[in-house]
């Protein structure tokens, strides 16, 4: 209530206040770019120098800027809409709130500066870059502005945008306009977790937690009054990039940590908005859209190859001690389930809160909890089974837990966590308790924090872990180094550039792995493993299964090559009106879907107790067949992974990846999606669902369980439980191998 009474007051004093520069009806309709002129003299086409070149189009519908290259045949990286500025500004005061980890931008616009003029067209020379100049008509006085391009290889421009200087009223938004059409798809973004193409959509590109529901009712709603927002949006995202490509394969890409925002509801334009008057950024180029994700990878870096020990069984996720690992272990090995590791995150002991089990974020081992610790990770060595824990950047005062180093105490004698605006260390809320945060601007925070890794985690015999969270610095945080409002997004970077850091040091560089779940520019350079979050224990496209699926797509054409999600999803729910509980129907689809993801891994959720897990009677049999199939394609994968170093190629693909001129595969969402080239997976999404229809392309298509040979078209296929609708390539490796598979040969051989 007092947020909606805020921004009605807020309205009603802009109406009020009126604006410091001219309007005009373009802006009272909410566009963000007016008419362009072009100066006289003004050359038709400059080199930018290796092939590029600019030129100024004499479209009938007005004049505009076109970016090509001279080997492609008069096909555009970029260009604006003919007749329209494509150059604007803004001044703004940004409102930027997180609490619990969910981040929101709020952008009071005082002015706008709409209608450009173009006045030079200077070419690139031994004197300098390639430049593109002119004005913008600010409330009658012409606001100069400049944009450099600098190619710096077959692949990329780099560019730079800056509005000029001025005093308290100068401009500080500055935004690009690039045409576009109504059938053109944008496709990136980082993690989307609603649609994979965002045409027609708006979104702030911020780093955040994703939110409980997202859409769910009355479960979002309920979350939102409860705790502080946490109910989230259709954009929220863990893992948030400046990034697209589209179907007429152009690519764009900004630098830097300040908050943008993508407008791309209007059919003719994109519209990129900079809370800064100087932006910077990458127009890419490439024939293909896998060539595009290729050169994205050159400048946002790749994933190493993961170590063959990670996807070699199941990665088991579970909780409650010693005894307790040992009962499970024992089953699975009784259920034939091949085991890469356990991970074990409740290694720190565990602390019962308002959201359900949770952990003491302590990073040291709870030996009570564990007994025995070191005699559990050699017995599970003898048996070729690593150990993974859990790791966040947050640390609580181990005085409440009893016993143990206090790194909390260490870190806030040292200076060493981000403080509030008075000097204070800020507590940050996450449940029903708060923790303090790792500086990681700070050098000495980020040796010190290698150094815990080191100690306490590597020491104890863990091959990995979960790198958990990111996404939560707040905006008014006071750092060593840097502006919370920039670093906001670049946290998570930081934070996996520490982990990375730790294992190289450590030797363990090629051997290590550590998952994470936020992310933003040049995340995938450090990160050596992604997972999706946390999503919902449900079947819907908000926050369930099929928002999980959404996100391992937008996340691979976006750079996060290797990807997986929860088994089963995260969040546990109790509701007065509907509970949110795992169903072991959910858990078996799941772990069908895991079973084509480079890792095959579970988690038993926030309230284990209420949820089906794989180790129940009636689960352990399908999640071990499942796990023996995730093994089946065990070498193609390998090869898939290796391919990801090399070109930045996700692991599971969307199929416009591999079929851009196919109209109706581009529409495609949670349905189906390829692995590698040679596989097409259509997961069972919804409950009590036991045929589903797959739309295959052009080749010769083997469904895995009939061995029947499918042609292009809409085929309606089989798929009870234990059966996921897969089809391989006639022909391929992938085929072969997936035929050899014995959990496969057993099913053929049954019809």
């Amino acid at each position: 209530m007092r947020r909606r009474i805020a921004a009605a007051i807020v309205l009603v004093a802009v109406a009020v206040a009126g604006w410091w520069m001219v309007r005009d009806a373009w802006w009272l309709e909410g566009d963000h770019y007016g008419a362009l002129t072009v100066a006289e003299g003004v050359p038709t086409e400059i080199s930018l120098g290796d092939g590029y070149r600019a030129r100024l189009d004499a479209h009938p519908a007005g004049p505009r800027i076109v970016i090509e290259h001279v080997d492609d045949g008069g096909r555009a990286l970029w260009s604006s809409v003919p007749g329209r500025a494509f150059v604007a500004a803004a001044r703004g005061r940004a409102t930027l709130e997180e609490a619990r980890g969910m981040a929101s931008v709020d952008d009071d616009i005082e002015g706008r500066c709409v209608h450009a003029r173009l006045e030079a067209m200077i070419p690139a020379s031994d004197d300098g870059p390639a430049a593109i100049e002119g004005t913008l008509d600010c409330a009658g006085t012409p606001w100069p502005w400049r944009w450099v391009l600098v190619p710096q290889s077959a692949s990329r421009i780099r560019f730079d945008l800056e509005l000029a200087p001025g005093g308290d009223l100068a401009p500080n938004r500055v935004l690009l306009v690039a045409g576009s059409h109504i059938d053109e798809g944008f496709y990136g973004f980082g993690e989307q977790f609603s649609v994979f193409d965002l045409k027609g959509r708006d979104l702030p590109i911020v780093v955040s937690e994703q939110g409980i529901g997202r859409g769910v009712q009355p479960l979002t709603i309920g979350a939102d009054l409860t705790a502080d927002g946490a109910g989230g949006h259709w954009h929220s995202t863990y893992v948030a990039m400046p990034y697209y490509l589209t179907s007429d394969l152009r690519g764009f890409a900004l630098d830097g940590g300040t908050i943008s925002r993508f407008d791309l509801r209007r059919p003719d334009a994109a519209v990129v908005s900079l809370l800064s008057p100087h932006m910077q950024g990458y127009i890419l180029r490439g024939d293909a859209p896998l060539a595009l994700v290729e050169a994205w990878g050159e400048i946002n870096g790749r994933m190493r190859a993961l170590p063959d020990w990670i996807h070699r069984g199941a990665v088991v996720g579970m909780q409650g001690g010693t005894a307790r690992v040992r009962e499970v272990w024992t089953r699975l090995k009784a259920a034939g389930a091949p085991i890469a590791a356990f991970w074990l995150q409740d290694w720190v002991g565990q602390r019962k809160t308002s959201f359900g089990k949770q952990l003491w974020w302590s990073w040291t081992l709870d030996e009570r909890h564990y007994p025995g610790w070191d005699a559990l990770v050699a017995e599970m060595a003898s048996d070729g089974i690593r150990v993974m824990t859990y790791v966040n950047p947050f640390l609580v005062d181990a005085a409440e837990r009893g016993e143990g180093r206090d790194l909390y105490r260490e870190a806030r004698e040292a200076g060493y966590l981000a403080s509030t605006p008075d000097g204070a260390p800020y507590q940050i809320r996450n449940t029903s308790f708060s923790a303090g945060l790792l500086d990681v601007t700070h050098p000495g925070a980020r040796d010190w924090f290698v150094g815990v890794l080191r100690d306490e985690v590597m020491a104890r015999g863990a091959s990995g872990w979960m790198a958990d969270f990111g996404e939560g610095l707040p905006f008014d945080a006071v750092l060593h180094d840097g502006d919370a409002r920039e670093v906001h997004n670049r946290y998570p970077t930081l934070w996996a550039e520490l982990n990375r850091r730790a294992i190289d040091e450590a030797g363990q560089g090629t051997d290590a792995v550590f998952f994470t779940r936020s992310g933003y520019l040049g995340t995938p350079r450090y990160s050596t493993l992604f997972w999706l979050g946390d999503q919902l224990v449900e079947w819907d496209r908000h926050d369930g299964i099929k928002s999980a699926v959404i996100g391992l797509l937008s996340g691979g054409v976006s750079g996060v090559s290797l990807n997986h999600s929860d088994i089963g999803g995260y969040t546990t729910i109790d509701h007065p009106l509907r509970d949110h509980h795992r169903s072991a129907a959910l858990h078996r689809r799941w772990a069908e879907l895991a079973a084509f993801t480079v890792v095959f891994r579970t988690h038993e959720g926030n309230r284990p107790d209420q949820n089906a897990q794989f180790h129940d009677d009636g689960v352990i049999e399908h999640f071990a067949r499942m796990a023996r199939l995730h093994g089946c394609w065990f070498e193609a994968r390998r090869g898939l992974i290796a391919e990801a170093a090399e070109r930045g190629w996700p692991v599971a693909r969307h199929m416009w990846l591999h079929y851009p001129d196919h109209a109706m595969l581009r529409r495609v969402t949670y349905e189906q999606f390829m692995v590698g080239r040679d596989l097409i997976v259509a997961p069972a999404l919804d409950p009590d669902v036991e045929r589903v229809e797959v739309l295959l392309p052009d080749d010769g298509w083997v469904h895995i369980w009939s061995g029947r040979t499918y042609g292009a078209g809409t085929h309606a296929v089989s798929a009870p439980v234990g059966e996921p609708a897969a089809f391989a390539r006639a022909g391929s490796a992938m085929d072969a191998q997936l035929a050899a598979c014995p959990v496969v040969a057993e099913n053929r051989a049954k019809r």
